[in-house]
């Protein structure tokens, strides 16, 4: 047997796939190593702080795993912590899969190459789980809890399984008040031993040369974590048609075959609930994947009410290098899509509409960490869009409440709390910057361009219709307060 001996270290920045721990040879390993040294993304420098838990060290020998669920007497659990979606009403925003438990370890090595060192190496880590303070909810948890903290009625559909890391993701939604749908079918009989019902874990290794090394289960497997699962149970179907919003993004292929993604995308179509998409990293090698990757990827870029990428992740779906431009090409391929959200970094963002373009620089604070900005950002775009707010006011917030993340560290319960944002958004300092704005919607053919301004001069440029920011705050500000008044978010 391997031992090996890690030090533990609080959460870090960084960005992964969701994953869980390796207990089957690998089919397609992919190693990551990152360097952690500062890089520059539109201008702005990010730091990758490191935070140590002095003296905290982990040996990891080898026992059994622990399993939640009551046996049937043959090894197998029988699932008891499944939270209906009978009696839950008016859910504004449902996420679909992509639920994790994301670890961070300081390692002395990173894992080896090697298919067989390297699963050693991870079955190992999996044995013996550390201490509860180096987990944190991942994946779309980040989205669902940045939501509950504007005061939106939050759901998450997705697969846990029957151990302590599934319990803790249950907590933890419980304490954030999301309610948690289960995907499997009422008495499915889960073998606690298969890794396809195991809670899914992304660990996170840095080693002293503080580089990333990210151990997935999704790295070593062919299918989705849960191919398992082939169709949307009445449960699901129920928390789907009583969703004003179904979130789903491109690691939801790492958990769910394409097959069943399609299948809720349709069925929310047919029950009127808005579909939002983000394809993220993704989206890219969905373009280039397998046939069924490839068909369900397109049609979620037309069938979704709400398409949100970055500049990057746009160019790379449309082959246009222009934002706008590529934002305008994604809704015109579209059949219901109605908004094109463009993440365009420490620039800020943009909002493409078939009428209309709106232009919000971000703010400017100190980046401490970027991890689950972008999630954080489209919980808010989702407070817009339920809320009917003004296309520029729905980036404002957007903005602010991503921006209000990146000054705290990690993501999970990290994320940006409500008081934070109300901070952030009173001080009104954005990154403005009028020469890379004017040139990006110069030209541009279209009905009405909003940009949001700091202060408003007149005559400043008629091709441009300017908002000003405090006009903006003002607006928000008491709808913010009265949820947080409410008591229905964390401050």
């Amino acid at each position: 047997m391997h031992n090996y001996t890690v030090t533990l270290k609080s959460p870090l920045p960084y960005h992964a796939p969701s994953s869980h721990p390796i207990f089957s040879l690998p089919l397609n390993p992919r190693q990551f190593v990152l360097p952690l040294s500062p890089h520059k993304t539109g201008g702005s420098i990010y730091h990758n702080p490191v935070f140590i838990c002095k003296g905290t060290q982990l040996s990891v020998p080898s026992h059994g795993s622990a399993s939640l669920g009551p046996s049937n007497g043959n090894g197998a659990a029988v699932h008891d912590w499944k939270v209906r979606s009978v009696g839950i009403e008016n859910i504004d925003v449902a996420t679909l899969g992509n639920l994790c438990v994301d670890i961070v370890l300081n390692v002395p090595k990173l894992p080896p190459r090697s298919r067989e060192a390297s699963f050693a190496y991870m079955q190992e880590l999996s044995k013996s789980p550390p201490d509860k303070k180096y987990w944190e909810a991942g994946g779309n948890c980040n989205m669902a809890i940045a939501a509950a903290r504007l005061g939106l009625h939050c759901a998450t559909i997705g697969h846990v399984g029957d151990e302590i890391y599934g319990q803790f993701l249950l907590d933890v939604l419980r304490e954030e008040g999301i309610s948690m749908v289960g995907m499997s079918e009422d008495g499915d009989i889960v073998d606690s031993s298969n890794a396809s019902y195991e809670t899914l874990l992304c660990w996170v290794l840095v080693d002293p040369l503080q580089r990333h090394g990210f151990c997935s289960r999704a790295d070593f497997c062919k299918d989705p974590a849960f191919s398992w699962m082939t169709k949307l149970t009445e449960e699901v179907k129920m928390a789907i048609k009583q969703s004003k919003i179904l979130f789903c993004n491109g690691y939801g292929f790492d958990e769910l075959s394409p097959a069943l993604i399609m299948l809720a995308l349709d069925y929310a179509v047919e029950v009127g609930t808005s579909v939002f998409f983000d394809p993220g990293p993704r989206g890219k090698s969905l373009l280039t994947g397998t046939p069924e990757e490839r068909q369900a990827l397109s049609h979620l870029l037309k069938m979704s009410d709400v398409l949100l990428l970055t500049s990057d992740e746009a160019e790379s779906l449309t082959g246009i290098g222009n934002p706008i431009l590529a934002g305008q090409e994604l809704l015109k391929n579209g059949i219901r899509t109605k908004w094109v959200i463009i993440k365009m970094g420490s620039r800020g963002s943009i909002l493409v509409t078939m009428s209309s373009i709106s232009c919000a620089p971000a703010f400017k604070v100190n980046v401490i960490d970027t991890v689950g900005c972008g999630d954080s950002f489209v919980a808010a775009i989702a407070f817009g869009y339920i809320h009917n707010i003004p296309l520029v006011n729905t980036l404002a917030i957007a903005n602010a409440v991503g921006a209000a993340t990146a000054m705290g560290c990690g993501a999970g319960r990290n994320v940006a709390t409500l008081e934070k944002v109300i901070e952030l958004m009173r001080a009104s300092n954005i990154n403005e910057d009028d020469e890379f704005w004017n040139e990006l919607v110069k030209d541009m053919d279209t009905g009405v361009i909003t940009f949001l301004s700091k202060m408003v001069i007149n005559g400043r440029n008629n091709h441009v219709n300017h908002v000003a920011l405090q006009k903006v705050v003002s607006e928000l500000l008491p709808k913010l307060k009265d949820n947080r008044l409410e008591g229905k978010v964390a401050s």
